[in-house]
């Protein structure tokens, strides 16, 4: 029987494993020459989302929780950040970068919303 973790169940950790999935086959494409810059820096910012929400959902206190989780929504933004200048530099289409700042969006305010903390403007 394979336990299943407290995290494994978050709406959030599950919506934002997608998004990670959505941004590693986007950055597929990404120039060979950006394998170690831009792809590997928004890999790492998404994976870090997905890390930083298990991670909290394992701590007791809510204090403790809120700070990953508050990194998980710091780690979304750099991710949204990531996601505006792979558009200027032509690596996603607009229509890609509309999907993915779209489902980043659902993403934060659901962060926000288990934080507790209102959305940042």
């Amino acid at each position: 029987m394979q336990y299943t973790y407290a995290f494994e169940k978050m709406a959030v950790w599950q919506m934002a494993k997608q998004v990670t999935k959505l941004i590693y086959l986007k950055t597929k494409s990404f120039p060979k020459e950006e394998a170690f810059g831009m792809t590997s820096q928004i890999r790492r910012a998404g994976v870090s989302i997905c890390c930083n929400l298990a991670e909290g959902s394992a701590r007791i206190g809510t204090a403790d929780q809120n700070r990953f989780y508050e990194m998980a929504f710091g780690s979304a933004v750099e991710v949204v950040n990531l996601l505006i200048v792979s558009q200027s530099l032509d690596y996603i289409s607009d229509a890609e970068y509309v999907q993915l700042r779209t489902e980043m969006e659902k993403l934060t305010y659901h962060i926000n919303n288990i934080s507790g903390k209102k959305p940042k403007s």
